[in-house]
């Protein structure tokens, strides 16, 4: 995934934050850090956008509470920022240390949590079988190789 189309997911999200904000709804802990990226990523893209029709249909999107933006808006939004970024390679450098940072802060705002009996990890798994092994974090009873035949009370 390229950074743009991180940001055209970034911008959506601080769509959906401000439509939440302006029917009072938002969480009251908002991350401040966070909700300020957001804010500075949403403004450089909208100063360099200006009043391009794919950027309000995007707004339009995100009042309407879907989860992300239909297919073609992101497209087209995606396809404008990369217009602007190939005829300015300013605002490319700004957009990518912008999309860099909401990533990093990202990463650090989410905590791992688990409910009973699940595992929380902060981080990558790698689990991993060969030569015929299973692998797994938790497994049941696992019978590997050439099972026996069903008997008769085994149906």
């Amino acid at each position: 995934m390229t950074g743009i189309e991180i940001a055209v997911g970034y911008v959506f999200a601080w769509l959906v934050r401000k439509a939440k904000r302006v029917a009072g709804r938002a969480d009251e802990e908002v991350d401040r850090t966070l909700d300020g990226a957001m804010n500075q990523l949403h403004e450089l893209v909208s100063r360099k956008l200006g009043e391009d029709p794919a950027l309000h249909r995007l707004a339009e999107e995100a009042q309407t509470g879907q989860d992300g933006p239909s297919d073609r808006t992101r497209q087209r939004v995606q396809l404008a920022l990369e217009d602007a970024a190939e005829r300015d390679p300013s605002f490319c450098e700004a957009l990518n240390q912008a999309v860099e940072q909401m990533q990093s802060l990202s990463r650090a705002s989410r905590g791992a949590s688990a409910g009973d009996g699940g595992v929380a990890v902060g981080g990558n798994v790698d689990i991993r079988s060969d030569h015929g092994s299973a692998a797994a974090w938790t497994m049941g009873d696992v019978s590997l190789g050439n099972p026996p035949r069903p008997g008769a009370s085994q149906g």
